[in-house]
């Protein structure tokens, strides 16, 4: 049994936070939840935002449960931190991870500051991941060896679920945060996590997983952008021979690999165009043909910045894996850091597709996440 801690989780109205606290609960702790309020859509955003009934619905959970609840305003910070790294990202033509720094800079950021501020231990969330303690040799690991093994004694898994786990949405987390962060759920699959839930009366035993934007609901990216980024029109422009093939209204609304909403028919039998790239001389929109020869579309090497790391730094070059987006599976790769700096050359053992600016390569040791970099 682990010692008894003051933990504070974070509930979102849904059922994996609910039995977060759950299961702390059981286990002895001193359990109380928040709601983190980062956003109301106050400017019209289409979509569902429904944060009035997530908080009801945590509300009831903690009440069955027997604990206490509150809700903590980080709207502002949220804006700020989460908001503004969003649109700041899409304007400079980058594809960024809100739900990524989300975790970084509001759970286990401001969140866990404010957690601390308030005499709890640790903050506890209902991720898919596994937080452990790193042994060698029967005690824990004393340094850093250059290969991503820390000087702390935390490592972070996957999740047992592997159609849940979510341990890439963690990448970018520091070893101070990963220390003072709790992972409950880690060990169960979906389906016994919901029939805890049941068998302990919560009242969203089958609430539906929410989808959206971290923390803002049931809002498609396309009109989130609308509402704040302006129209800025250019050519769709075919990469292979610099033919305009029609207007779009704004690199921001494209991604790298996106075959869908670009509005250009390919009049060729079973091709189909999708985005291979953004030229920022003439705002132009590339796209190509969907196949392996498409310029721009695959790629074995590339470079990593803003590097993070969960453990350890890796400072020597070697063979990790990594996974370039979420649900994707890892993938065979060697790293090579560039000395006196935060970024790294990656060349893949396989070309992979769409690997778009902006976003995170999370790296791993087998089921062991390392932490991060963004593409750039």
């Amino acid at each position: 049994m682990p010692a008894r801690e003051k933990i504070l989780v974070a509930m979102s109205g849904g059922v994996d936070s609910s039995v977060a606290a759950l299961l702390l609960k059981q286990q002895g702790h001193d359990v109380a939840g928040a709601y983190m309020k980062n956003w109301i859509n106050e400017d019209g955003v289409a979509g569902q935002c429904p944060w009035e009934q997530d908080i009801t619905d945590a509300r009831a959970v903690a009440e069955r449960l027997g604990i206490e609840f509150q809700v903590v305003n980080l709207m502002r910070d949220y804006h700020e931190r989460v908001v503004q790294y969003l649109l700041d990202g899409y304007a400079h033509g980058l594809t960024p991870n809100p739900d990524i720094m989300c975790n970084r800079e509001i759970k286990f950021g401001v969140f866990r500051s404010w957690a601390r501020e308030h005499g709890y231990d640790a903050v506890a969330t209902g991720h898919y991941a596994r937080r452990v303690e790193e042994m060698w040799a029967g005690c824990p690991h004393p340094a850093n060896d250059g290969r991503g093994r820390p000087s702390h004694n935390f490592s972070l898994l996957e999740g047992a679920d592997k159609n849940k786990d979510q341990s890439y949405f963690l990448a970018l987390l520091s070893p101070a945060q990963l220390a003072d962060a709790r992972f409950p759920i880690g060990d169960l699959e979906k389906p016994e996590l919901r029939r805890l839930a049941r068998e302990a009366g919560l009242a969203n035993a089958d609430k539906k997983d929410s989808q959206g934007i971290c923390f803002i609901g049931q809002v498609k990216m396309a009109d989130f952008l609308r509402t704040y980024v302006p129209d800025h029109p250019g050519p769709i422009v075919r990469a292979t021979d610099d033919r305009v093939l029609g207007e779009h209204r704004g690199l921001h609304f494209y991604t790298l690999g996106q075959r869908k909403g670009i509005g250009i028919p390919s009049n060729t039998d079973g091709k189909n165009y999708v985005v291979v790239g953004k030229r920022a001389a003439d705002h132009a929109l590339l796209v190509a043909f969907e196949e392996p020869a498409a310029p721009g579309l695959f790629t074995r090497e590339i470079r990593v910045h803003h590097l993070s790391w969960i453990g350890g730094p890796v400072t020597v070059p070697g063979a990790l894996e990594g996974r370039v987006r979420y649900r994707d599976p890892r993938v065979p790769l060697e790293f090579f850091p560039e000395a006196g700096s935060d970024s790294a050359r990656v060349v893949f053992r396989e070309p992979q597709r769409a690997l778009a600016s902006g976003q995170i390569l999370a790296f791993y040791e087998r089921e062991k996440l390392l932490g991060g970099g963004v593409y750039g």
